[in-house]
């Protein structure tokens, strides 16, 4: 199935890898003994977000992600809205690219469509460990 890439009101960076970005998350995928359904990243503003976070989720604060699951078995499927704005803003806070903030936050939803949890300090430590292993495994396909 497909993984698409869509924008509001927000450019994707030069620099992203989208062919090997789909790859990757499917070796993701696969790794935690899941398969692919359909993944649609929709890019956008703060603005945005913000106002998914109140309609849906009655949350009134920016993110970087919000994941809609609509996953059935094994079969992971989803719609993750990133906001640009915030992964910007998390990359200056914590001093990291933000080519790499952003892969880590697409991989993040696609950690929480496979089940993998951070709600807890425990859940929060593991969520990191698997971002940091997937992190790996793309750095193995592109530069960044």
């Amino acid at each position: 199935m497909p993984i698409a890439y869509y924008t509001e009101n927000v450019s994707l960076p030069k620099n992203f890898k989208k062919i090997p970005v789909k790859q990757w998350i499917k070796e993701v995928v696969f790794i935690h003994a899941k398969k692919l359904g359909a993944i649609v990243y929709i890019f956008c503003d703060d603005k945005k977000i913000l106002e998914i976070n109140r309609q849906y989720l009655q949350g009134d604060y920016y993110t970087d992600i919000i994941t809609f699951d609509y996953t059935e078995g094994n079969i992971l499927s989803g719609d993750l809205y990133i906001s640009i704005d915030t992964v910007k803003s998390n990359s200056e806070k914590f001093q990291t690219e933000f080519i790499e903030e952003l892969y880590r936050v697409m991989i993040h939803g696609i950690l929480h469509l496979c089940g993998v949890k951070d709600k807890t300090e425990d859940e929060q430590s593991k969520m990191t460990l698997e971002e940091n292993k997937a992190l790996e495994i793309l750095r193995t396909k592109i530069k960044f």
